[in-house]
């Protein structure tokens, strides 16, 4: 589904964005809005504030943009009975980096426009290098984390 595919709707994406972002205390390093989709990357201080974060910027989207289109879109956020978002930690500076290049070069991979700065629904929050060098400060990456999806499976 297509929700965001007027520029009216996107902006309601990005003005609800901005507010539960600023909110909940979340630093997005980069941004990319798609017709159907999005993703982000970046960091969140306190964890607890993933879900009210989420909450927030999904349900008031969701009912606006329904608000504003001729026919609602039920569920909003995802096809009947999946998750309406993913979230993982990064683990080191390699992941945040290949995330970081994943996010910002969304409208290639979907056939937008060749270039990540000439999309304005692809924005850049901070300068990656400055993230990561202040990730590595407050040592935010992480590390001992399992990530399922690299687990070897045991039979």
């Amino acid at each position: 589904m297509h929700a965001f595919s007027s520029e009216d709707c996107k902006g309601i994406f990005w003005d609800r964005f901005d507010h539960y972002t600023t909110k909940f205390g979340f630093a997005p390093f980069v941004v990319s809005l798609l017709s159907n989709h999005y993703h982000v990357l970046g960091y969140l201080k306190v964890g607890e504030n993933l879900s009210p974060l989420m909450r927030g910027i999904h349900g008031s989207v969701a009912k606006l943009v329904n608000d504003h289109r001729d026919e609602r879109l039920l569920p909003f956020w995802t096809d009947a009975g999946h998750q309406n978002y993913f979230d993982g930690c990064i683990r080191d500076e390699t992941q945040c980096r290949r995330a970081d290049r994943y996010v910002l070069t969304q409208c290639q991979r979907h056939g937008i426009c060749e270039k990540p700065e000439d999309y304005p629904h692809t924005r850049t929050h901070v300068d990656l290098d400055r993230a990561v060098k202040r990730a590595l400060e407050l040592n935010a990456f992480m590390s001992g984390v399992p990530y399922a999806r690299y687990l070897k499976k045991r039979s």
